[in-house]
């Protein structure tokens, strides 16, 4: 194969509970897009940053030496949802954090996350942990000063000042703040739904629909990454609806949730009309979702049976990936990224060193459709030789449509 064949993608994309700005996410992309040419042998040229209030947009045309692809990504906003939460001083957040991890107790999700896997619930568990070694020390030194001083008022004065200098500390180097905000938002978002990004997610539902179909995109794939994960379920859902009541049928949608945390929302009691989405999103056959999901990252949920632990009825939907995230850094770079739990997260839209089954900008800057990279086990690892050019693999004949897009 000689010719140089085209893919158009579109890509929506929806983080996870980070308040980064677009322009860092979009930095954050070019940056690893650059570990995504060395791996794969290609060449990429991305276009300028367009902010607007509901998506960020940017444009990526990839290729090597007989492919070339082009794509639109499209970055769903809610940074600034997370921004306004984390305005408020550590200590602030403190009794409705509270509040929020005691209904998740109450209600089960905590037990139900200790059943489906124990990382996660540990991970969940972690900001209490930190509340107590901080509650521990600030009664530590406000004894140590009654001991020496034998006053209550010093002694309250000295606790105050200690947790304060402590929840400061854990808020900045420990992400204390941030951990309790998501807390926060997924009781409130179970409870209440969030307005802003109801309507948000809504308004992008609309765009998918009313975007040209096939005709002008081979793919149209929607990745939702960590708790971003649960909004891609919720933005897939609103789009189908939309299409079908307009239309009467909907498009293809590639779906992959990578390092998600849906159980987080769905094993929750008060999470019905969640649950129903999922269910809906599972069963149809419109619809292509692979859930990537690695040993090594503790914020999602390795190895658990998402329909099963939601007591939804089984439809082969998604198809589970399980990736080592080991496999995807060089050995030098590895043992430190493994220190770090949040980076170890982030993998999952980040550039990798090399070449494995899961690489994040290979789904979405690459030649291969994403279902076609999630149906083979070694993903697109036999599909290129050294130099980076897209070759036919034993099992996988290359087959192109009417406007030079490889198939599925």
């Amino acid at each position: 194969m000689t010719e140089t064949r085209v893919l158009k993608r579109r890509v929506y994309y929806i983080g996870g509970y980070d308040p980064a700005p677009p322009a860092a996410v979009f930095g954050r992309f070019v940056k690893e897009l650059r570990r995504f040419e060395q791996t794969w042998g290609a060449r990429t040229t991305v276009s300028e940053l367009v902010v607007r209030d509901d998506l960020a947009s940017w444009r990526v045309s990839a290729s090597g030496p007989n492919w070339q692809s082009e794509t639109e990504m499209n970055l769903v906003r809610w940074d600034d949802v997370i921004s306004s939460a984390g305005e408020r001083p550590a200590w602030s957040r403190l009794a409705p954090g509270i509040v929020a991890f005691g209904d998740f107790l109450i209600s089960g999700a905590l037990g139900a996350y200790l059943r489906s896997s124990w990382r996660y619930a540990m991970f969940f568990l972690y900001p209490v942990f930190i509340l107590l070694v901080i509650a521990g020390l600030c009664i530590g030194a406000a004894l140590f000063s009654f001991a020496l001083k034998g006053s209550y008022f010093i002694s309250l004065l000295i606790f105050l000042g200690t947790a304060w200098l402590l929840l400061h500390a854990a808020d900045r180097w420990l992400y204390l703040g941030l951990l309790i905000d998501d807390w926060i938002f997924a009781r409130d978002y179970i409870r209440n739904g969030n307005r802003i990004l109801a309507e948000r997610l809504q308004r992008v539902a609309a765009e998918i629909s009313r975007c040209p179909g096939n005709e002008a995109t081979d793919e149209t794939l929607i990745v939702g990454h960590s708790l971003g994960a649960v909004l891609a379920i919720d933005l897939i859902d609103r789009a189908v609806k939309i299409e079908r009541e307009s239309s009467g049928g909907s498009r293809k949608i590639a779906f992959l949730s990578v390092g998600a945390s849906i159980l987080k929302i769905g094993l929750h009691r008060a999470a019905q009309e969640f649950r129903a989405a999922i269910g809906r999103v599972s069963a149809n056959r419109d619809v292509f979702w692979a859930d990537y999901r690695a040993r090594s990252d503790v914020m999602n949920f390795f190895g658990a049976d998402l329909l099963s632990h939601l007591k939804l009825p089984p439809t082969g939907s998604p198809l589970a990936r399980n990736v080592s995230i080991r496999r995807m850094i060089t050995p030098a770079r590895y043992p430190r990224l493994r220190k770090n739990w949040y980076r170890m997260h982030c993998q999952f839209v980040r550039g990798n060193d090399r070449r494995a089954p899961y690489d994040y900008f290979m789904s979405t800057c690459g030649p291969l459709s994403a279902e076609r990279n999630a149906r083979s086990e070694r993903g697109a690892m036999d599909m290129f030789d050294a130099d980076g050019r897209l070759i036919e693999a034993t099992g996988f004949p290359l087959e192109f449509n009417a406007v030079g897009a490889v198939k599925p």
